[in-house]
């Protein structure tokens, strides 16, 4: 028979024996906790709130040192998206070493012009333009549209230049220069003659800064004000976010001095950073204040805030590390990057949470209910509250008494937001997918209109010769590309100077986006390469931007299951070992599966560039590339695991006294409904800074995030969880004997017990005596 943990009454012993000494926790004759049972983290608690000014010191004496570790030993910012061992992997590779000339990234200079591009005034303007630009930084050489066959489109309007750079990767041109480029570009337009460059270079340039940072920031403190309804409760988290948050800043650049860290990881650890440091000082405080009002002392409380509520945030900041440290099982070093950039955010918030905090509480615990907002009396009783709110009871009892409606309207609500992810189409967007009006969407647009779809993805065909010098080999391989369906033109092989390389350029009818490049390029490698080449002694490796994506894509998604299987694997043991319950670990783990369903549908609603694309910025169909669900899945199980162990934690805890599993699901909605959904509101406009990014997939990911944690905090946290756990009953608790052995217990409840307040004294008739 399962064993389901509750209270036992033992009968009475007719004999005689001594009282027993009082568990720990339990109220003593005061009717206070008796603080002597106190674990590691409430006795931490209370020596940070007695020695609060060497705590202090420390974690400035911590930002000092980050300081000197940034200033002498930073890296600097770099992501390498292409796969190790993959065929266009092995073209890059080779062509870095034996044709760098081909290997440099690339700017595209486009001309349109109302007459004939080759008209003589004209030519003169073009070579102008190009001569000035070739003196522009990091440009290595000019490639003349006039001397390079196919590079005036067939109309005779449209110029096709490009500028080899003496870079790979276009993060390392700053954005001066590349700004440089653009207004030497701009300055050489006329009326008739339509300039525009392309490259990733200009993107960035182009994307400018949001500060989506400041703007997450500033919206969590409105929101943080109005749950306390206090400027010196409110800060509290935001001084415990911003400590924690500055110290990890700075450590950044010195992790990208020892691994590849892309550069937008950093708007990615500092949103987490804000967002769960705010989080779980959120919940403290609120428990601080519980402490506060059930009578005891600043220091006690502090303690007994970090006994309880301390011990949540340690598991639910345990399970974001397990999820970012799934990121390492995909293999890619920019993932390993974006990982250890989050995970030591993470892990510096989670240790300003357990040590800053309660030193703050000593100098502004006593004062947490200070400088109050003038908000309306009604707004201003549920911000200092402390109780359960009445409307949240309430809401509990609903869920209770209609659990079979809750939870099959919950499921239904995820499913169809989950829907529209059937049609998600993965790719990398490209400049197709800029906004109207810039530079590389207009380059992108001339191009497509003069030279064909496919020329804005032409794909580079890296051959190794048999013999130095011999490119007549790679005739029959050139003839073969031509005849093939779905190529538009092919070059014929440019030798590298040593002449043991050659590079041929093929450009596809179809764009870079389309489902047809994809396919031609697995048919070339697949079928007219290998036939063509057979005998020759040739090496051919079907490479370029366009190929490196399908194989970066096609790579993330044969290693997602390793990441989801090992995620959920690890979250549920921890959850295990946190609520001593299998059911509920496993319960928790479907609830995340669902609510990221929900939000790849999301995420796959507005890449449709239909009416909710255009809410945030988003005009035309967008693939999606396929590192973002990879990415959002890791963030996003780790802090759904947050509201759960927000949540279950109090139901484990009425649980651990009662027994009663209905009074403590009812109990621990009631209790934490008010504290999750300000938690999730942070989070969402965190989160949801993101969305103004000119950057498309940053604002992708903010949609993501941003739409998963509203549905978390409130389909599946306040309506679903509580729905199955009173489906469930007391098999919500089950946990194997022999399982109950092996897993240590982390105890995530607490062994504190805050006392019933007393009730309140009956009025005193009018000239009764004062009592004794």
């Amino acid at each position: 028979m399962p064993r389901l943990p509750g209270p036992r009454t033992a009968p009475p012993d007719p004999s005689p024996s001594p009282p027993s000494p009082p568990s720990p926790g339990a109220p003593g004759p005061s009717g206070l906790p008796d603080l002597g049972g106190l674990g590691p983290l409430g006795r931490l608690g209370r020596l940070a709130h007695r020695r609060r000014g060497r705590v202090v010191l420390l974690w400035v004496a911590a930002l000092v040192g980050a300081l000197v570790l940034s200033v002498t030993a930073s890296g600097e910012f770099e992501a390498d998206y292409s796969v190790p061992g993959s065929d266009s992997r092995q073209a890059q590779d080779l062509l870095q070493q034996r044709f760098p000339a081909a290997s440099g990234d690339t700017v595209d200079v486009v001309v349109r012009s109302e007459g004939p591009v080759t008209a003589p005034e004209v030519r003169a303007d073009v070579a102008a333009l190009l001569a000035e630009l070739g003196g522009a930084p990091h440009v290595a050489a000019v490639e003349d549209p006039y001397a390079q066959p196919g590079s005036v489109s067939a109309d005779g309007r449209t110029a096709l230049g490009h500028l080899r750079l003496d870079v790979v990767n276009p993060v390392d041109v700053p954005v001066e220069d590349a700004e440089e480029m653009l207004a030497i570009a701009e300055a050489a337009e006329r009326p008739g003659l339509e300039v525009a460059l392309g490259g990733q270079v200009v993107a960035q340039a182009q994307q400018g800064e949001v500060g989506s940072e400041a703007i997450g920031l500033a919206a969590a403190t409105v929101v943080l004000l109005l749950v306390f309804g206090s400027v010196v409760a409110a800060g509290l988290p935001l001084l415990v976010a911003l400590g924690g948050l500055a110290v990890s800043g700075l450590l950044t650049g010195v992790v990208a001095g020892l691994v590849a860290v892309p550069d937008w990881s950093t708007s990615l650890a500092t949103m987490m950073g804000i967002g769960i440091g705010i989080d779980y000082a959120l919940l403290m405080v609120t428990r601080y204040r519980e402490w506060r009002e059930a009578g005891l002392g600043s220091e006690e409380a502090a303690g007994a805030t970090l006994d309880t509520a301390g011990r949540a945030v340690v598991v639910a900041g345990t399970t974001v590390v397990v999820s970012m440290l799934g990121l390492f099982a995909m293999g890619l070093t920019y993932m390993r990057g974006a990982a250890l950039v989050t995970i030591l955010a993470v892990l510096v918030v989670l240790a300003a949470s357990v040590t800053l905090f309660p030193a703050l509480l000593g100098y502004l615990g006593r004062h947490v209910d200070r400088l109050r907002l003038p908000l309306p009396r009604r707004a201003r009783a549920r911000a200092a509250g402390h109780a359960p709110s009445p409307r949240w009871t309430a809401w509990s009892r609903t869920v209770q008494r209609h659990r079979v409606l809750a939870a099959v309207a919950g499921v239904a609500a995820l499913l169809v937001l989950a829907a529209p992810a059937l049609g998600l189409r993965f790719g990398f967007p490209d400049a197709g997918n800029d906004p109207v009006g810039t530079s590389t969407r207009t380059a992108y647009d001339l191009v497509a209109d003069g030279f064909g779809p496919g020329a804005n993805g032409p794909l580079l065909l890296a051959a190794e010769l048999g013999r130095p010098g011999d490119t007549a080999a790679l005739d029959p391989l050139r003839a073969a590309l031509a005849a093939t369906p779905g190529v538009a033109s092919v070059t014929p092989a440019q030798p590298n100077p040593a002449g043991d390389t050659a590079v041929l350029t093929v450009v596809p009818t179809s764009g870079p986006q389309s489902s047809a490049t994809e396919d031609l390029v697995h048919r070339l490698r697949d079928d007219v390469v290998p036939a063509a080449t057979a005998g020759t002694g040739a090496l051919v490796h079907v490479g370029g931007v366009t190929a490196s994506a399908v194989d970066s894509n096609e790579d993330v998604a044969s290693r997602l299951p390793l990441l989801i299987g090992g995620v959920v694997a690890l979250s549920v043991l921890l959850l295990v070992a946190a609520f001593r319950s299998v059911v509920v670990a496993l319960t928790a783990a479907v609830m995340n599966l669902l609510s990221i369903a929900a939000a790849y549908g999301v995420v796959a609603l507005v890449l449709q560039g239909g009416w909710a694309g255009q809410l945030v910025g988003i005009d035309g169909e967008t693939p999606l590339p396929a590192f973002i669900p990879v990415l959002m899945f890791a963030v996003l199980f780790g802090l759904s695991m947050d509201y759960e162990v927000f949540l279950v934690a109090r139901m484990r805890e009425a649980w651990v006294r009662t027994g009663d599993n209905a009074g403590s699901v009812l109990a621990g909605l009631a209790g934490t409904a008010r504290v999750i959904t300000a938690a999730a509101a942070i989070m969402v406009v965190v989160f949801g800074a993101f969305v103004p990014s000119p950057a498309v997939f940053l604002k992708v990911i903010g949609i993501g995030l941003a739409a998963a944690i509203l549905v978390d905090a409130t389909v599946v946290r306040l309506l679903l969880v509580p729905a199955a756990m009173h489906l469930l009953g007391r098999a919500n608790w089950w946990m194997p004997r022999w399982l109950d052995r092996a897993v240590p217990a982390l105890h995530v409840e607490g062994r504190l017990e805050v006392p019933e307040p007393a009730p309140a004294p009956a009025p005193r008739p009018e000239g009764a005596p004062q009592p004794a």
